[in-house]
């Protein structure tokens, strides 16, 4: 079967799809939080901090005290003690690699849209050899609004040449899915950060990538 025949896209977030570093994440602010003396609540980190842009995350944790010189800073102290935590422990979510073979070999075109600094996105790919499946690569730097906002993701379609329609999403955070819906894209969620019933906006949602086929995104963009 060739491309043509399927004309898809998949579109994939990073932190909680491709790689479960949502608990280093965590472990990481956590860390980060008590050396500046900071407390969040588990409610505080899933609508404030998951799925979210560092610039977000600072300006919500700094309030009174941000400036975008401190932010930057604060944020590259987190994420390299983020990157320090997890460097022994990067591996995919269980069936990411086999199903990312099935969607190359049968050319289906895929991206990456994730809310991380490109250090984070190049330390994952890396880590893992996956660079190569990939033909779009956006990360914080190339969307000015943030998710839920469908910006990273209408982009990233765009760079594939792929109408919106056409794309499937992988998403684990609540911004995530609505920034795929809100693109026009279907969406799958993966229960990796929440539960089924909280990403019930999704299409579809998956513990894995051993849960899902080509035929269910063709399922889905035929929908």
């Amino acid at each position: 079967m060739s491309s043509m025949k399927h004309n898809i896209a998949a579109l994939f977030d990073m932190d909680g799809v491709i790689v479960h570093s949502n608990p280093h994440h965590k472990q990481a602010f956590e860390i980060f939080l008590k050396n500046h003396n900071i407390n969040l609540s588990d409610d505080e980190l899933k609508h404030h901090v998951y799925g979210r842009t560092n610039d977000e995350i600072m300006t919500y944790v700094l309030k009174d005290e941000f400036t975008p010189e401190k932010a930057k800073a604060w944020a590259d102290e987190k994420e390299a003690l983020f990157r320090e935590l997890y460097k022994n422990d990067v591996a995919p979510v269980d069936g990411l690699i086999p199903f990312l073979d099935t969607l190359k070999n049968e050319g289906i075109k895929m991206a990456v849209g994730t809310s991380a600094p490109i250090e984070n996105l190049d330390f994952v790919l890396d880590s893992l050899k996956i660079r190569d499946y990939f033909e779009a690569l956006l990360y914080s730097a190339h969307a000015e609004n943030s998710k839920p906002h469908p910006e990273i993701y209408l982009k990233a379609a765009k760079q594939l040449n792929m109408a919106p329609g056409q794309c499937v999403v992988f998403e684990d955070s609540l911004a995530g899915v609505k920034s795929g819906l809100n693109a026009g894209m279907k969406v799958v969620g993966l229960t990796t950060t929440h539960s089924p019933e909280e990403l019930n906006g999704a299409d579809m949602t998956i513990n894995d990538f051993s849960e899902i086929s080509l035929g269910d995104l063709i399922k889905l963009t035929s929908a």
